[in-house]
């Protein structure tokens, strides 16, 4: 099995990529389009059969020649286009040869332990992550001026990131101490009666694909900003997919990442059931009890568009959801116009207050 997998064009050689517009394969050559089904046995010749993912990454062999010295923790591939070396971290899947550009897949990083159970397909492109940036710039008034014409987009690449995906269920047992108040005025006197309640509350939450990323390189905030996916555009994993994108495979465990998606899972098991709560002054949890039940985990791929944008010397990162196109990122403030509208609130309060002071006398 090569270490390095590229898929041709049988019409003219061209590399070809996966078309998120037409969920195909397509040559931008010759703009020939493939059915993924008909690379299917090409996969499974060169990648082999489907296994269940490990957990152990320790189990994890590494694939491609390794470099010394500096360069330690970075291996070495040749792409059997033009021959040229494409040097990268030992995590990487899916990647582009930096002399001529044809996509490049690490058949080793995705077979046997590492492969993937099933991967959701970009939907949305590079122009669509663009255009949701411009969108992201507007009604934003302290955003600067000058942002949005000095700023210029430094790296835009579309990444199929690794993730876990945890299937649970939670048994729970929460007793709470909760008030009723009411007053009433008799007399020259006004009374106030508090009652006091033990609210008990049990029962089962079920989760299902639970997502947390797999990769030190990114932000775990940001990665969770983008949720949700729609898991019913699940696909079976095929290495084609990937194609013209970047991949890595996961560098934490699904052991490493475990406890997070515990503390997620108990922190929505708590709020639903505390939400089921009402009709009282006060409530108080006094007694919390949730069981989490061993349950599935899998393997999947999931989209991701990466922005970086150049302001001032500041570099700027934005993400968007591949699937449903959800944008997230942080933006400058213009310090001028935040201190004019802080002014202009102190001027407003001052100048309301004195009205209704005079109005009062």
């Amino acid at each position: 099995m090569a270490d390095i997998l590229e898929y041709k064009c049988p019409c003219c050689g061209g590399a070809i990529r996966f078309d998120s517009a037409t969920q195909k394969m397509k040559c931008p050559y010759c703009d020939t389009e493939f059915e993924l089904d008909t690379l299917r046995q090409f996969d499974e010749e060169n990648i082999g059969e489907d296994q269940d993912p490990a957990w152990d990454e320790d189990s994890v062999s590494q694939c491609g020649d390794e470099l010394d010295g500096e360069q330690e923790g970075l291996v070495s591939y040749v792409c059997e286009s033009c021959g040229g070396q494409i040097v990268a971290d030992r995590n990487m899947a899916a990647s582009s040869c930096p002399y001529c550009g044809n996509p490049v897949i690490v058949a080793k990083q995705l077979s046997g332990m590492l492969r993937p159970d099933f991967v959701i397909p970009f939907k949305l492109d590079k122009k669509a992550a663009e255009n949701r940036l411009r969108e992201h710039f507007k009604g934003k008034y302290l955003l600067p001026k000058l942002f949005k014409s000095e700023n210029r987009i430094k790296e835009i690449k579309g990444i199929y990131v690794p993730f876990w995906l945890y299937d649970c269920d939670a048994q729970a047992d929460i007793r709470c101490r909760a008030t009723r108040i009411s007053s009433w005025q008799q007399g020259d006197y006004m009374y106030t009666e508090t009652q006091h309640y033990l609210v008990v509350r049990s029962g089962d939450v079920g989760f299902d694909k639970v997502p947390a990323d797999g990769s030190l390189k990114l932000d775990d905030a940001l990665m969770d900003s983008l949720e949700p996916y729609d898991y019913s555009e699940a696909v079976d994993f095929q290495t084609a997919y990937l194609a013209g994108y970047f991949a890595d495979k996961y560098d934490q465990s699904a052991q490493d990442c475990a406890p997070r998606v515990n503390s997620r899972m108990r922190v929505s098991t708590q709020n639903a059931f505390l939400a089921t709560i009402a009709g009282y002054a006060t409530c108080v949890p006094e007694h919390m009890s949730i069981q989490l039940k061993q349950g599935r985990i899998r393997y999947a791929l999931l989209p991701v568009w990466l922005l970086n944008t150049v302001y001032k010397g500041q570099t700027y990162t934005f993400a968007m959801n591949g699937q449903t196109g959800k944008f997230i990122g942080n933006l400058p403030a213009d310090k001028g116009k935040a201190f004019t509208i802080a002014g202009g609130v102190f001027v407003a309060a001052t100048l309301l207050s004195w009205l209704l002071m005079n109005f009062l006398l």
